[in-house]
């Protein structure tokens, strides 16, 4: 059975690819509650930093710095540098992460900083992200910067 949490990330992932995006979901969650939930909205608002990740902080809005300490991210795909970068700099100690074989982002960083890593290898997961980039490989590697 899918973890309730990695499922509202699945969930907005498909969000995601229902809008003509990426479909890579995120939540935020705190004392076993989702408290952002947000999905990759590149192509949806235009913006050049708005992946999965950065939408679900986004959306948690601001937080004090030990709401962060005390949270687990949970993500459909491996985070790229960018959202590495926030997971560190806000302190997220713990990340769960649906699939990393589409791509492998900078779990190696995280880890050695000392994030708590878990890959689930999700079928749901890998099969999103491989029919998205079977069907739009310009856009998975704009996303990407290849």
């Amino acid at each position: 059975m899918m973890d309730k949490f990695m499922q509202a990330a699945i969930d907005e992932a498909k969000l995601g690819l229902e809008e003509g995006g990426i479909p890579i979901g995120s939540v935020l969650v705190y004392k076993d509650e989702i408290i952002g939930r947000g999905h990759n909205r590149r192509v949806q608002s235009g913006s050049p930093i708005l992946h999965g990740e950065m939408d679900a902080l986004n959306n948690a809005g601001r937080q004090p710095a030990s709401v962060y300490k005390a949270s687990t991210l949970y993500t459909t795909l491996s985070p790229c540098s960018m959202c590495s970068g926030t997971i560190l700099l806000y302190g997220i100690p713990k990340l769960v992460i649906g699939e990393n074989q589409t791509f492998q982002g900078e779990e190696a960083l995280l880890n050695e900083r000392g994030v708590a890593i878990e890959v689930i290898h999700s079928q749901a997961c890998i099969s999103l992200m491989n029919g998205f980039i079977r069907d739009k490989p310009e856009l998975w590697n704009e996303d990407i910067g290849e």
